[in-house]
């Protein structure tokens, strides 16, 4: 397998591009690796030549961002199936080639551009780009999905452990009160709370359960894009077919993360076009609340300790309610 990051030498991925998979142009060469945004689960590099620019994504066998979490190494075909499903639509980047041996995936460069998590700064989301989100999302439920989609059963059960176990043990070795001194004692009540833990538990269930609708897996303001007034979805890599309930809950849960508005659950049940069990929604919206509060994969939140207790609070109300 070749590795490619951002120490490459040009030389190197010249003739891997050009002589081994002819895909650049007789007279193209690379003049600039760049790395594209932060890459949480993957490498991730614009390559810039003297026709073009074009995304390279690899996985590794673990997480890019914490090399210390072993990850599946195929996350990257799941990725390359998802986009192959989305059928060129214009929220989506287009595929320009795929190398299963290497674990690469090679996509259109969508400019410079980057991703919506200024909105937990902002703390502002506007009436049409929720419209735009809950267009994209429709979009992905809505796609027929083939027998042989992959199950992406290794990364879910990674995800599982970080989204509905790892935060709600007591000695989980994550260190709250370097992320926010108090957060630690904040986290206790909802890690002791045991009627609490048995809804997270049930619900975690149902995520790992196979389901008919294909869903993005990651529907947060990480893998929003916007270029200009354009919108666009990116990183589906824990794509699966699962409850549609899912995928809404995690958006809902991150418009009121930036917001500290619970109105956005009520927005999205009457502007999502087909049924939703709002229970179940409320509660994958609650989980996920928590999680980004008092689990591993913090947020760029600007939120002090009693607004994080208030979220928290609302998290708890959503999910035993």
């Amino acid at each position: 397998m070749n590795l490619f990051d951002q120490n490459t030498p040009i030389a190197t991925l010249n003739i891997y591009l050009s002589e081994k998979l002819h895909f650049l142009n007789p007279q193209e060469k690379i003049s600039h690796i760049k790395i594209a945004g932060e890459g949480n689960m993957n490498v991730v590099l614009r390559l810039v030549t003297n026709e073009r620019s074009f995304i390279l994504k690899q996985s590794r066998p673990f997480v890019n961002k914490y090399p210390d979490i072993a990850a599946p190494i195929d996350r990257i075909d799941v990725e390359y199936q998802f986009y192959k499903q989305m059928g060129n639509h214009a929220f989506f980047p287009s595929i320009l080639n795929y190398i299963a041996a290497d674990n690469i995936l090679i996509l259109e460069d969508l400019g410079d551009c980057e991703d919506l998590t200024s909105l937990y700064q902002d703390q502002i989301v506007s009436t049409d780009l929720m419209s735009h989100l809950i267009m994209g999302l429709h979009h992905i439920h809505s796609r027929p999905v083939p027998k042989q989609y992959p199950k992406n059963t290794s990364l879910r059960e990674l995800n599982h452990q970080h989204i509905f176990v790892l935060p709600f043990v007591k000695n989980n070795s994550f260190s709250l009160n370097s992320v926010h001194n108090g957060l630690e004692t904040l986290a206790v009540p909802f890690k002791k709370n045991k009627i609490l833990k048995k809804k997270i538990t049930e619900t975690g269930e149902l995520y790992l359960k196979q389901g008919d609708t294909l869903l993005h897996g990651d529907y947060y303001p990480g893998s929003w894009m916007k270029v200009e007034n354009k919108l666009y979805i990116i990183d589906p890599e824990f794509s699966f077919c699962g409850p549609k309930e899912f995928d809404v809950g995690i958006m809902a849960a991150h418009l009121i993360l930036a917001t500290g508005e619970r109105q956005f659950l009520n927005r999205l049940f009457k502007a999502y076009p087909d049924y939703l069990d709002q229970s179940l929604v409320q509660r994958f919206c609650g989980i996920e609340i928590l999680r980004r509060l008092i689990g591993l994969a913090q947020l760029p939140l600007k939120r002090n300790l009693e607004e994080k207790q208030d979220l928290l609070d609302l998290a708890e109300i959503l999910i035993i309610s």
